[in-house]
């Protein structure tokens, strides 16, 4: 038609000249390969060690059934086994420990990554970590040594003056310093360094442009804080915790070493008890009968389906964060 334009015919299309060689295609096939064979052999371990576990504990399993769990009982003489006193124990001193260490670790990741000067930050950090690479069972010897006469002679009878009435700090502490509440403080000092650099790292984390942006808005350095990084970071923070949490319940030596090594359940923190790992450790090798070995491994088994349990929390607790800060997208 009159009017149209003249067609202009098409460029032919340019093929680019080919510029990976075929190393470069199958060094993408041998890295899935490794990495899935990795991923595949970590859920294999996994499997292994509750299977073996499991097939360890099978004689007190069938002896003494579900009931082991929710049971009071722990005499080698009479074969009375049972794991009550050692779940009580292990949830009290890492709830307990987590709770202490929780508002610390955050603390400390908090004035490293915001407010520390730059000269102090390394210092003070690598301080930090170094707690981390201290041996449990240095660390339960100075529990023995230092920690457990203070607790004993000034922070024992201190709380039970002011919170005696409570029943957490009923009663006296031992001479000797050694019980729940020491077990506490043990694992607190080794709960901190994990979850603090966790969170040093998480706030480190934080764009820098949405610091700046609440800042340049009016806000304080605490509201920048409040509704900027720890509302950016709470799903991580979180995880950080319960990573610690985890940390504290699987613990033995240092336990070992300073909670008193007795059955039977106590709220009161001065009051000697026993944990899960604490008994495994100390027991297994002496065990007497072929029923009592069964029995710590049913409870090395328990340990391990807590640990497991506390894992999936903590993944469904930052699933859930994190679709609320994202809206799912």
């Amino acid at each position: 038609m009159r009017g149209d334009p003249p067609a202009v015919d098409a460029p032919a299309p340019v093929t680019l000249p080919r510029t990976r060689r075929l190393g470069d295609r199958v060094g993408d096939g041998v890295l899935y390969a490794v990495t899935a064979a990795a991923a595949t052999l970590a859920v294999l371990v996994v499997i292994a060690i509750a299977w073996k576990l499991v097939d360890g504990a099978r004689p007190a399993m069938s002896r003494f059934g579900l009931g082991f769990v929710v049971e009071q009982a722990w005499n080698p003489v009479t074969g009375d086994f049972a794991a009550l006193d050692f779940v009580f124990g292990t949830v009290l001193t890492s709830l307990g420990a987590v709770l202490l260490a929780a508002p610390l670790s955050i603390a400390i990741g908090l004035y490293l990554s915001e407010l520390a000067p730059r000269g102090v930050r390394g210092v003070v950090g690598s301080l930090v970590e170094m707690l981390a690479a201290i041996p449990s069972v240095v660390l339960g010897l100075w529990g023995i040594l230092v920690l457990g006469p203070f607790v004993a002679h000034h922070l024992g009878p201190f709380l039970g003056r002011w919170l005696g009435w409570t029943p957490l700090f009923s009663g006296d502490p031992a001479q000797n310093g050694s019980g729940q509440l020491t077990a506490v403080l043990v694992l607190t000092i080794m709960v901190v360094p994990i979850t603090s650099a966790v969170c040093r790292e998480l706030f480190l984390s934080v764009p820098r442009e949405l610091e700046d942006g609440a800042i340049a808005l009016g806000a304080t350095r605490w509201e920048m804080v409040r509704d900027v990084v720890l509302e950016f970071t709470r799903g991580g923070v979180v995880a950080a915790v319960i990573l610690g949490l985890g940390r504290a319940i699987g613990e033995a030596i240092a336990v070992t070493q300073v909670i008193g090594g007795q059955t039977g359940i106590h709220w009161s923190l001065f009051a000697t008890g026993d944990t899960l790992a604490s008994r495994i450790a100390a027991q297994y090798q002496g065990a007497a009968t072929g029923l009592q070995v069964a029995s710590i491994v049913y409870l090395a088994a328990i340990l391990l389906a807590i640990s497991l349990v506390t894992n999936f929390v903590a993944q469904l607790i930052v699933r859930r964060f994190e679709f609320q800060r994202t809206g799912g997208a």
